[in-house]
């Protein structure tokens, strides 16, 4: 498998570029750049050709990037973000208002049977060594703190905010992993956060790279032994190579670790403001809601897959509906945001059951999940599904068909659920039969346009990078049932129905197990969008216009206080992510062991102050 994904290539290329050597080339180069009275794709290619590279070539971005940074106080170029944002690639990545990075844990039996799950023991459970997040997991051998620097460092060389980053750490279930190799895993993610700086980052090392010596795993790399499972030839070699540091205890930290890791975390260049882990609805029970809380996770990605137990028995998933009622209900009452992932087309099931299905996701107070991917059944060699399709038992639907069923799905979507994914991003080539497009939400949406419908998710109506005029926003407020109680989703909206922010209130109506929220509202999620602007705000052309520099988050924290306390609640919780605290202070909010609190009327009493002050 090859190391060479665009992250590497980029790191590699930037590290080994001397602006100096190419300054007549590329002084001349950056200030047509900057000159221009407007830069689009032909305009920017079009100066590029003008200014060729010193020995051959073109300029590339990074380096473009590099040089303007090196000679700026030379040449007095102050307005980096303004010529960054005119050439930086990719710019949509960071327009939600966060830089996701995403790393991967590694391989680890798995509790699961899932036919329809692919058996590549090179990767967690469920991933493909092809998959682009994998590569990148591979090329850092799986360290965190490896995966982590080297992504802010790519965003930085791209010119990318990385201040507000949102970790999404990945690998099949991560409750049934160990828990001292969790918490050393979130430690160093935290680590490479601390550590990164814009300022010093070209004196930072990628970290970790390499080819990963796959000749300690034992038996057919692509798990196609049909006699030895994904489980058996995974802890073949857990005590040697890459599992080797786990079982050793090596990739191991204490609690105090992970807290001092934390605290530091709060006042760093790049600080995580929301943590997503996944895992199995079997797999949370209070206890483990609790001491993925004390991780610092703030949302949970969960394997609905279906709501259909007579599908869920078919494909061997290993529990009911009911699990997934129960999971849901625990990580509500914590104030977690939901995740959901669900899959048409699996086996047993058919279109006119998927729909069904997707009915009850959003038509049962118990699910109504806050985001979703749409992940229909792909047909991978190493699967068991593989056996059912050779025996004609069961067929990947046909375009027309799949197109029908994400066509309506979309429209059953309610506006207080994005839509994150649509299709996973898995190569054409580990796909049997069926799909291969995956860019099929854009088919989608071409095909709703042709019909005059469009989605109402969130995601199809973010602002992005557009700009805002706060007199014409207006306050939009829905209410749904959940299994607790009462949801209130708040979201600030322009004249063309542009969401610009939203707030996700608890108002749990029954008791919740957690002693520190109990009798608490609780705000789960505040999410502003636009692209990313540094911490407290930056004067000048950058904040002019972006949605984070009106206060909409203040504005949305008060509003969803006010609701709080007209239903009787007397204080407001929040489950803060650890780069958030200190914004949540600045709001009234109090410190407690694992959220954030704040008096609904009159100041904290010292009953109450006790009750949520760490010990």
């Amino acid at each position: 498998m090859s190391t060479q994904t665009p992250d590497l290539q980029t790191r590699r290329s930037y590290m080994s570029f001397d602006p100096e050597a190419h300054e007549a080339y590329l002084v001349p180069l950056i200030e047509d750049l900057m000159s221009a009275p407007s830069l689009d794709r032909e305009s920017y290619h079009r100066i590029i050709r003008r200014h060729p590279k010193m020995g051959g070539g073109a300029y590339s971005k990074s380096e473009i990037i590099r040089a303007f940074r090196r000679f700026a106080e030379r040449f007095g170029w102050t307005e980096e973000h303004e010529f960054v944002a005119r050439i930086r690639m990719k710019p949509i990545r960071t327009l939600s208002g966060v830089a996701p990075v995403t790393v991967l844990t590694q391989p680890y039996p798995c509790p699961g049977k899932c036919i329809f799950c692919p058996n590549d023991v090179r990767m967690p459970k469920s991933y493909l060594a092809r998959e682009p997040g994998a590569q990148r997991a591979a090329q850092h051998q799986f360290d965190p703190y490896g995966q982590t620097l080297g992504r802010l460092l790519t965003y930085h060389h791209n010119g990318h905010r990385a201040d507000k980053v949102e970790m999404i750490i990945l690998g099949g279930t991560w409750s049934f992993y160990p828990e001292d190799y969790q918490i050393w895993f979130i430690r160093r993610c935290f680590d490479a956060m601390n550590d990164f700086s814009p300022k010093k980052a070209d004196e930072l090392p990628p970290g970790v790279c390499g080819e990963f010596d796959f000749a300690a795993i034992e038996g057919d790399v692509d798990g196609n032994s049909m006699d030895r499972t994904y489980n058996q030839m995974v802890s073949a070699y857990l005590g040697q190579g890459l599992g080797k540091a786990m079982v050793e205890g090596e990739a191991s930290s204490t609690w105090q670790e992970l807290e001092e890791a934390q605290i530091r975390n709060e006042s760093a260049d790049a600080r995580c403001v929301g943590l997503v882990i996944e895992t199995r609805p079997d797999h949370i029970d209070e206890a483990e809601v609790e001491r993925v809380r004390r991780l610092g996770c703030t949302k949970v990605q969960i394997g609905f897959q279906s709501l259909d137990d007579r599908v869920l028995e078919a494909n061997k998933r290993g529990h009911d509906v009911a699990a997934t009622r129960r999971a849901v209900r625990l990580l509500r009452q914590a104030g977690f945001k939901l995740h959901a992932h669900w899959m048409p087309n699996l086996y047993g099931s058919d279109p006119e059951n998927d729909l069904q299905d997707y009915d009850r996701l959003f038509g049962d107070k118990d699910f109504r999940p806050d985001e979703l991917k749409i992940y229909p059944c792909s047909l991978i060699e190493t699967a068991e599904l593989m056996q059912k399709f050779v025996a004609g038992e069961w067929r990947p639907y046909t375009e027309d068909e799949l197109l029908k069923v994400i066509s309506e799905a979309i429209l059953k979507t309610p506006e207080y659920c994005r839509l994150t994914r649509i299709v996973r991003d898995i190569p054409g080539d580990d796909i049997v039969d069926g799909n291969k497009i995956t860019n099929f939400r854009e088919v989608v949406e071409r095909r709703l346009r042709e019909m005059g419908r469009e989605s109402r998710d969130i995601r199809a109506r973010e602002i992005r990078d557009g700009a805002v005029n706060p007199d014409e926003l207006r306050l939009v407020e829905t209410r749904y049932a959940s299994s607790i109680g009462e949801e209130v989703f708040l979201q600030f909206v322009t004249s063309r129905d542009k969401i610009v922010g939203f707030c996700r209130l608890s108002l749990p109506a029954g008791p919740v197990f957690l002693e520190e929220v109990r009798n608490s509202a609780m705000i789960r999620e505040v999410h502003v969008y636009g692209g990313i602007v540094a911490f407290g705000g930056v004067a000048g052309e950058e904040g002019r216009g972006k949605s984070q520099h009106l206060g909409l988050g203040r504005r949305l924290v008060e509003a969803a206080a006010s609701l709080a306390a007209e239903k009787g609640f007397e204080s407001l919780a929040v489950i803060s992510a650890i780069g958030t605290r200190d914004y949540y202070r600045g709001l009234g909010f109090a410190d407690g062991r694992l959220y954030q609190h704040r008096r609904l009327s009159g100041p904290l009493s010292p009953d109450f102050q006790a009750s949520v002050t760490k010990p």
